[in-house]
């Protein structure tokens, strides 16, 4: 399987409105700075930030969005073919 074919499963974990922000886990680095430009190009609020504690031990780079953006951050990603692990609520 090529990059281009890497499809991974995005996990929504009790979307409601009381979490204002999501992350965008990534296995790496490079895979976080360009996911943060494919968000911030279409406008939305992206930040790479370090992976919070709460979900991960491992060292890393996280791409933070509004709760809000999630759907549409989802569907960039699929349609950019940018790799991606899980997207998790703050």
């Amino acid at each position: 399987m090529n990059s281009s074919e890497t499809i991974v499963t995005l996990f929504f974990y009790g979307y409601n409105d009381m979490s204002t922000y999501a992350v965008i886990i990534t296995h790496s680095t490079s895979h976080a700075i360009r996911a943060e430009k494919i968000l911030l190009a279409a406008g939305l609020d992206a930040k790479m930030i370090p992976v919070p504690r709460h979900i991960s031990s491992d060292c890393g780079t996280a791409v933070r969005v509004p709760t809000k953006q999630m759907d549409e951050s989802k569907r960039l990603m699929d349609e950019k073919k940018a790799p991606y692990d899980r997207m998790e609520l703050l």
